[in-house]
């Protein structure tokens, strides 16, 4: 690459001296807009927390709009409807549960779910017929004049009960329901009323078919979640080890991983020409099987094989060439690597600085999520008249739009099927009407946040890693405490830099998220035109996020060495990669497949450790020692290999980050300084002996080692 395409290269400064001390604020505009952003998603936080009320969402409500489980209805958490028949015809069980919507029948709040049958069909005294715990709290059984029909008519007390169980605070039957013989409902023949109870149940299981798995898997977390923190501990212990291992063996592994690709392709040769040769002395041809869409079919012709191989040929050589002229670059790349575990043996507080940024960004994903739940629930609630069957005599003229309230509300003796229902939220106001655009600016706030709390991670740890390399005696010159340093400078300085570059970041994902809305509604769309557009837009986004990230990245780490705003950052940052674009490629890639390889060790071997430990298939004789009887344990299995990600993403992404920003540094150092005592690199012996270069000493110390 010419210097002139690409910017010259960088000039020798007698005063640089690693990151630069005195520096000013940069990109304050964009820092006073950030800050005016985050001061207007308070506001909308607080107008959502005033307006909005999550317990519409958390508690059930009865059928005069009161919560169960708290204040009048303390002590009373479940809520209990009387005729399931009604809520299965009427409104959608699931959307009840877990909207708030109601089912057009009466609920009251209760202590408990029922755990036996009952049914209205004694012309007894209503105390002896009925539960006063499960009618309604008008109604008291002991003085009441009405009879046990009026009471009926009136659903003032259910007609009948079955056995239920509390799910989300909703009283549901259970599944297997054995009726007695003489069960009778409304009307009905026995059989008749057990079969359309039961089938109610049924649907209404078929909603919740996750009741019963939802049970036993927090029973699973409940008796393993001491193993699961042994594991994800362990997994914490490898990674560090491995991070500290690379720093002597780092040169052995690399080269056996690329030997070990290398061996793998070449196998892939091997058989493929051996299933070449066979279908060759078969006679098997792509022309005797003709076209077909079952692709298992061409695996058993030769042209396919044949194909392959020749692929595979092609990128072994092509390996084998990039390994013959690109060596000395894979051997800077080697002890850079190496470097970068000798950083962090220096700073080990680095590894330590993910805790923060996972902290910041589940401080960002609960204050989105609590604001989108308060938004989701702002407004008074609206009630409606409603009734299961409007063909009803007197029934004929509710139309579903009359307001009622539910503390008054009574139904007229034409129709009496009618009750008051919670219908919606009220959307009319000012705040009301503006619900969507406060989401989407919700939505924007967060993405900003979540990309300005990552940028804050990857500035600040450049900052420490560049303050070790560009310490001439190491570690005598490097700081006391590099990370909290480096803190400290971004945010004092750099606030508006690293606003800046998540801003453009969030924006191309807004219009990722606009692109996948626009797929997911055109989806039945037939235009192949429209379809084949947004595929172009979505991948062409994809690269542009990757690209984008790709130089914010390296434009933190030239803010944090020379405290530049983000576009000089950037642009500078740009040049100095494409003026050394082939060792910035070999880098990435080693560097890539070390991090690879240690993901594999620390997921797939801790994965595997829990597996055979929680299958039974580690034998212990000490029981208690001996993985807990689970229901399902693939559930521990899988939340510690995510774990155990989640931990080695956090490591490794710390020396990724060391690793970058040691090689950003090492390519200034090469063209600021020539080895002279006047101009001396900066960089390990390691890589001077590579590059065939040395800090020659001052002409006095020549002449005395000659004499």
């Amino acid at each position: 690459m010419g210097s002139d395409e690409y910017g010259e290269p960088a000039k020798y400064d007698p005063s640089f001296k690693g990151p630069i001390k005195k520096r000013s604020c940069t990109d304050i505009i964009c820092c006073v807009l950030f800050m005016v952003f985050l001061l207007g998603y308070m506001v909308v936080g607080i107008l959502a927390w005033l307006y909005g009320d999550p317990r519409q969402v958390i508690y059930p409500r009865n059928s005069t709009g009161m919560y169960c489980g708290i204040g009048e209805n303390q002590g009373k958490p479940n809520v209990l409807y009387y005729d399931l028949l009604k809520c299965v015809t009427g409104t959608n069980i699931l959307a009840a549960a877990m909207n708030g919507l109601q089912c057009p029948t009466t609920q009251v709040c209760v202590e408990k779910c029922p755990t036996e049958f009952m049914w209205a069909i004694s012309n007894d005294s209503p105390a002896k017929v009925y539960n006063q715990e499960y009618c309604q709290p008008s109604i008291n059984l002991t003085i009441t004049n009405l009879t046990v029909a009026e009471i009926a008519a009136k659903e003032l007390c259910p007609v009948f009960l079955v056995p239920s169980t509390s799910f989300f605070n909703r009283c549901f039957p259970g599944s297997n329901l054995t009726f007695p013989a003489d069960f009778s409902i409304n009307g009905l023949t026995g059989n008749q009323s057990k079969a359309n109870i039961s089938e109610a149940a049924s649907q209404i299981l078929d909603s919740f078919n996750f009741q019963n798995v939802g049970k036993k898997i927090f029973e699973d977390f409940a008796k393993s979640w001491p193993w699961i923190i042994t594991a994800l501990v362990i997994a914490m212990v490898v990674s560090l080890l491995f991070l500290i291992l690379l720093r002597f063996t780092a040169g052995i592994l690399v080269w056996v991983l690329i030997v070990g690709v290398i061996g793998v392709i070449g196998y892939g040769i091997y058989h493929c020409y051996m299933e070449y040769d066979t279908l060759n002395k078969q006679g098997v041809s792509v022309s005797d099987v003709g076209f077909t869409f079952n692709l298992g079919v061409y695996f058993r012709v030769k042209e396919t094989w044949l194909a392959i191989l020749i692929v595979l040929a092609v990128i072994e050589a092509i390996l084998l060439l990039v390994l013959l002229f690109l060596r000395k670059r894979i051997l800077i790349a080697i002890a850079l690597i190496k470097e970068a575990s000798k950083a962090i043996g220096h700073i080990m507080s680095s590894l330590f600085y993910p805790l923060v940024t996972f902290v910041l960004l589940v401080v960002c994903v609960a204050y989105w999520g609590m604001t989108a739940l308060y938004l989701a629930t702002s407004g008074a609630p609206i009630y409606r008249i409603s009734t299961v069957n409007t063909s009803l005599p007197g029934c004929e003229n509710i139309t579903g739009n009359e307001t009622c309230n539910p503390m008054t509300f009574s139904p007229s003796s034409s129709c009496k099927e009618a009750r008051c229902i919670f219908q919606r939220y009220n959307n009319e106001g000012l705040f009301q009407t503006n619900l969507f655009n406060l989401q989407i600016y919700n939505v924007i706030g967060f993405l900003w946040c979540i990309n300005f709390v990552i940028a804050l991670g990857q500035c600040v740890l450049a900052g420490a890693f560049a303050s070790y390399y560009w310490a001439f005696h190491k570690p005598k010159d490097i700081p006391f405490f590099p990370v909290a340093e480096s803190f400290m400078r971004t945010l004092r300085y750099h606030t508006g830099s690293l606003a800046f570059g998540s801003l453009i970041l969030t924006i191309v994902q807004l219009i990722r998220i606009i692109l996948e809305y626009l797929d997911h509604k055109l989806k039945g769309a037939q235009n192949p035109c429209t379809r084949f557009l947004l595929c172009c837009l979505k991948c062409c986004f994809w690269c542009l996020e990757k690209f984008i990230k790709f130089l914010n990245r390296n434009a933190y780490i030239m803010i944090a060495v020379y405290g530049k705003n983000f576009c000089v950052s950037a642009k500078n940052a740009f040049k100095l990669l494409m003026r050394n674009i082939v060792r910035v490629v070999v880098l990435d890639k080693v560097t890539d497949l070390l991090i690879f390889f240690g993901k594999l060790i620390v997921v797939g071997g801790v994965g595997v450790l829990a597996f055979f430990f929680f299958s039974g298939r580690i034998p212990i004789p000490n029981d208690s020692f001996k993985s807990p009887a689970l229901n399902y344990y693939w559930i521990p299995i899988l939340t510690v290999v995510l774990g155990s990600y989640m931990i080695a993403h956090g490591f490794f992404s710390v020396y990724n980050m060391c690793v970058d920003t040691l090689f950003l540094c090492f390519l200034e150092d090469l063209e600021r300084n020539d080895g002279s005592p006047e101009k001396p690199f900066y960089m390990s012996k390691s890589l001077m002996s590579i590059l065939n270069k040395k800090n020659r000493p001052p002409k006095s110390e020549e002449k005395t080692k000659k004499k």
